[in-house]
């Protein structure tokens, strides 16, 4: 009897207590009501004025922004054993399929109406046999591939060029953090979606998506389907192309990844012009300058990319630089990191001319570079093993902090989809033995692989780890 007095005594007293507390909130109830319904009454002009929309501008650009749909098939890895015509018959096993078909759905931007150029991801059109595009009015039609790159994850298409609508180019270089941007593309193949947002950063590199990137980095509501499509700025002007989003479940967590228009205009002139990149180098390998490094050399600036080996022969020796110089600048532009040098020097076209602004025992000086091809470049090493083809190797620079006591050889650059790239190899990696002979310099490991006719074993150093990797 006790317990149950005391319960009803707790509910009277906690009700007592908070009578005024109800008071005031249905208050504040009448008021939330009053102020919705006022809100809800907004005219639609202000003192003759409109109130701000995106509409006019979306209306403006839609028409350029289409959906792509492509089929196509890729090679299914088998067990070797079932290349076998004896164990498939002693086993009664099927003929297995040795292709997969494939579809995928994304999103592209009529940059060119009078040529009919789409530009879009290389992932969107990877392996299609066919590529159907779907404009703003409805019309299908079919596509033709004018080339990809796929080190930059951009790709050109062809439609025919009748009745098109193109968007307008800006510099993205003027971006600024906090700008308004639209992302206009076809999630989850929806349809034409629309959503907005602010430029979040600029000059996104190191993640890993691409192999050059100089990604801008948006809160606009990107997810899957809509890769290749526009972000634009509030004048509706092409920005950058939609290519990637961060997110662990699959959808949309407010952070999007774009390719900046300037970036994709210069890999499109190529594109349209040879159907292929032409990846330009210079022969210098970089790191990037941290406060350590920086205090060494006696600096006071903390960004920049120091230069850390030279290959002989190679356009960086020729134009005079050296182990230990900090690049600052390239052709006018900051450099913040080594990513930065990599990236620019290779988007640039084999021949142009490259203005490197550097700091040598604390002085500024100005050097020019006439870029060559990566396959020249990589040819003054004297690696003949085709089997390496896209790679560049040098020696381990001297008094390197980044490398410690190691021996061996640095891999200097791997492009992405070399047999390397593929065997899991990436640039900085050190080579400490080729088929379990230690490598000391480039002589002894040139000597090693351009003798090696089979498979290769290549004993890695990254960072605080090592492994073995076979190069077949």
């Amino acid at each position: 009897m006790h317990s149950e007095i005391t319960r009803d005594n707790v509910c009277r007293y906690s009700f007592l207590l908070n009578w005024r507390q109800w008071s005031l909130l249905g208050v504040l109830l009448v008021f939330s009501v009053t102020v919705a319904i006022a809100w809800a009454r907004l005219p639609s002009e202000v003192n003759g004025d409109s109130l701000p929309s995106l509409a006019p501008m979306v209306e403006e650009v839609t028409p350029a922004v289409v959906n792509i749909a492509t089929e196509g098939s890729v090679q299914v890895r088998q067990n070797p054993l079932l290349n076998d015509e004896f164990f498939k018959r002693f086993f009664n096993i099927p003929e297995q399929p040795r292709e997969r078909k494939t579809q995928s759905l994304g999103t592209g931007v009529i940059i060119d109406a009078k040529r009919g150029l789409v530009v879009t991801n290389n992932h969107v059109i990877a392996n299609a046999h066919q590529i159907t595009v779907k404009l703003r009015d409805g019309r299908k039609l079919q596509a033709e591939l004018v080339g990809t790159d796929p080190e930059t994850d951009v790709a050109v298409i062809r439609i025919p060029a009748k009745n098109l609508t193109a968007v307008k180019l800006t510099n993205s270089d003027e971006l600024r953090v906090g700008d308004f941007v639209v992302a206009i593309g076809n999630p989850f193949g929806l349809g034409q979606t629309v959503t907005s947002g602010i430029v979040s950063a600029l000059g996104r590199t190191g993640l890993g998506i691409e192999g050059y990137e100089d990604f801008i980095q948006t809160d606009a509501s990107i997810n899957p389907g809509n890769s290749g499509g526009a972000l634009v700025n509030l004048r509706g002007e092409l920005v950058g192309i939609n290519t990637a989003i961060f997110s662990q479940s699959g959808g949309n967590v407010g952070i999007g990844f774009a390719i900046p228009i300037n970036m994709v205009n210069m890999v499109t002139e190529q594109l349209v012009e040879h159907g292929e990149i032409h990846r330009g180098l210079i022969g210098a390998q970089t790191q990037d300058l941290d406060p350590d490094l920086a205090e060494a050399f006696g600096l006071q600036q903390r960004t920049g990319a120091v230069v850390v080996d030279i290959i002989p022969e190679s356009p960086a020796q020729k134009a005079g630089l050296t182990p230990g110089d900090v690049i600052i600048e390239v052709n006018g532009k900051k450099v913040r990191s080594s990513s930065d040098v990599r990236t620019r020097i290779g988007l640039m076209r084999v021949g142009e001319k490259v203005k490197f602004r550097v700091v040598r025992d604390t002085k500024k000086l100005n050097l020019v570079a006439t870029v060559a091809d990566s396959k020249e470049v990589a040819s003054t090493s004297e690696l003949k093993n085709p089997r390496l083809a896209g790679a560049t190797f040098g020696d381990i620079p001297e008094n390197a902090p980044a490398y410690g006591h190691l021996k061996g050889v640095v891999l200097f650059e791997v492009e992405r989809g070399s047999p390397l790239w593929v065997a899991g190899l990436r640039d900085g990696d050190i080579i400490t033995s080729v088929n379990q002979r230690a490598v000391d310099d480039l002589t002894a490991f040139l000597q090693i692989v351009n003798t090696t006719e089979g498979q290769m074993l290549f004993r890695i150093r990254r960072g605080n780890q090592a492994a073995y990797v076979v190069i077949k």
